[in-house]
């Protein structure tokens, strides 16, 4: 009799097995979270519906800034070839979205003909109608680095209300459709142009929800002094700190991303350290899509559960004959009320309702009474995928990670600086000397050599002990001298002969001067007689 009971409780226990990742969130998409979404019309307040695309497609970048801040000269940097639909100047030059993706022939996709393709991601663009989609289009082209990442660049933020309506488009709507679906997203400055203009700032309050994907980049700083750039990057700290509202500092990129001479050359290493940290994050976007799709599956996933309280809730305070204007209007105004109660009732976090000015704006158009009353069996679906499915997905990922090779974008700029003496930190730190004839540590053997004699050592070698009272001497913590001594001690005694305690030294000096330490002792650094033994 109470068979489905326990076909149910069982379905419960045993979360559905997913071969792949991919395969797993459209499946628990389709089947368990679009029915809510379609039952309290969610896509009409929020986010269209999802489609096997959006959870196909390869890792996208967004780029936003103010017009003349080097957005499209960043992607051609990146790319090292020209793109189709490509302009660059000093004016705002590009006025459309361009999706930058692989393709085996060049050319231009437009708006219209790109949100038809279901191999695309962008077919729900097509909600902002023409206006946008005439300024919209695909360059497609063939380019390494594009077999692992796309590229979105933007028309550049205008100011002032005029230029705002002239798009013709709700531009915050369509970077927030965007920011939905992308795995970075790169907030671009000019060193030059560090006003943050109406539009700027609508949009980056657009891109609220997202701050875990954002990442800034300052860019033309070559062309201002060491002073002036700190005074810059003090300035735009405080800039972003008053529209980003987040205790935690975005982290900002300060480089000249073009393939010009440096104006000032002052700054260059610091130019090189900066552009290789942002390459490891640029890079480290394909093995981490998959934990990225999740992510944003299990945000979009507690929203529509809210939508779903929220909508149920203005459901069931309408009357059902006479006095249902007053009422809506009434509910619209009193709905941080409604959000209250629905906080304390069902013990959700505020941060994850929507907007509520936003919210009550939407709901002016409805018709309440259309409005679903609450369905727990949807909300228990829900429910259940978050805390059985997701955590099978979740264990997945990590599956694929292990079983995968690593996956990483390549070619175009990210080529340059990986081989060769032109790579970050070649021949300096504990890379000295990788190209000399002789051995670096030997500059410095006469002066380790008379701290060494005055150590006492017996056959030629002093004790741990000894070694530990002149290399505390440093300051370094134990944590680092324990590393250096492992290094050091090359044939693993416990005892350091000439050669070693040299190399201790060494070692010590370019941590000192704030280099990292290699994991494993270089070739290069190994004392000329124990060569063979390493060997």
């Amino acid at each position: 009799m109470f068979s489905w009971l326990g076909s149910d409780d069982r379905r419960r226990k045993d979360p559905e097995v997913f071969q792949t990742v991919s395969e797993g969130l459209k499946k628990l998409y389709k089947s368990k979270l679009l029915p809510l979404e379609e039952h309290y019309r969610f896509h009409e307040f929020h986010s269209p519906a999802l489609e096997d695309a959006d959870f196909d497609n390869k890792p996208m970048v967004l780029l936003v800034g103010q017009y003349s801040t080097g957005k499209t000269t960043f992607i051609r940097y990146l790319l090292e070839q020209d793109f189709p639909g490509m302009r660059i100047g000093p004016e705002p030059t590009t006025d459309s979205f361009i999706a930058v993706m692989q393709g085996d022939v060049e050319g231009i996709i437009p708006g219209n003909a790109l949100v038809v393709d279901p191999k695309k991601p962008f077919r729900k663009l097509n909600a902002f109608g023409n206006a946008f989609l005439n300024r919209f289009v695909c360059a497609q082209l063939p380019n390494a680095v594009l077999e692992s990442i796309s590229v979105i660049d933007t028309p550049g933020i205008l100011s002032g209300e005029k230029q705002r309506i002239s798009r013709g488009y709700d531009f915050a709507a369509v970077l927030e459709w965007f920011a939905e679906r992308v795995d970075r997203i790169i907030l671009l400055f000019d060193a030059h142009k560090l006003d943050i203009s109406d539009e700027f700032s609508e949009v980056i309050k657009a891109l609220k929800n997202h701050e875990d994907k954002m990442r800034v980049v300052l860019n033309k700083a070559d062309q201002i002094e060491t002073q002036q750039l700190m005074r810059v990057y003090g300035a735009l700290m405080w800039s972003l700190g008053k529209i980003v509202n987040t205790p935690e500092v975005i982290r900002v990129y300060i480089g000249s991303f073009w393939s010009h001479p440096l104006l000032i050359p002052d700054n260059r290493k610091l130019f090189e350290a900066e552009e290789q940290d942002l390459f490891r994050d640029i890079q480290s976007l394909p093995r981490n899509a998959a934990l990225r799709k999740l992510n944003d599956l299990i945000k979009r996933a507690r929203l529509a559960k809210v939508h779903a309280y929220i909508i149920s809730s203005l459901k069931k305070e309408m009357p059902s004959v006479f006095g249902k204007d007053n009422k809506k209007k009434e509910l619209v105004n009193n709905l941080a009320d409604i959000y209250g109660r629905i906080e304390r009732e069902h013990q959700i976090s505020p941060g994850d309702f929507p907007n509520l000015k936003r919210m009550q704006d939407q709901l002016q158009a409805q018709d309440f009474s259309k409005f679903q009353p609450l369905k727990s069996k949807l909300l228990e679906v829900v429910d259940d995928m978050l805390a059985h499915d997701i955590a099978q997905l979740m264990v997945l990922v990590r599956q694929e990670e292990t079983q995968r090779p690593v996956q990483m974008v390549k070619g175009g700029a990210f080529e340059g600086t990986l081989h060769g003496p032109f790579g970050h930190g070649y021949g300096e730190g504990a890379g000295e000397g990788i190209d000399d004839a002789e051995w670096v540590v030997a500059r410095d053997k006469p002066m380790y050599d008379e701290i060494f004699y005055t150590l006492s050592p017996v056959d030629g070698k002093i004790t741990g002990a000894n070694a530990k009272k002149e290399m505390v001497r440093s300051k370094l913590p134990n944590s680092v001298l324990g590393k250096i001594w492992k290094l050091a001690d090359i044939d693993k005694d416990g005892m350091l002969d000439d050669e070693e305690f040299a190399l201790a030294n060494h070692l010590i000096k370019v941590k000192l001067e704030g280099h990292e330490l290699p994991n494993e002792l270089p070739a290069h650094l190994l004392p000329p007689s124990k060569r063979k033994v390493a060997e």
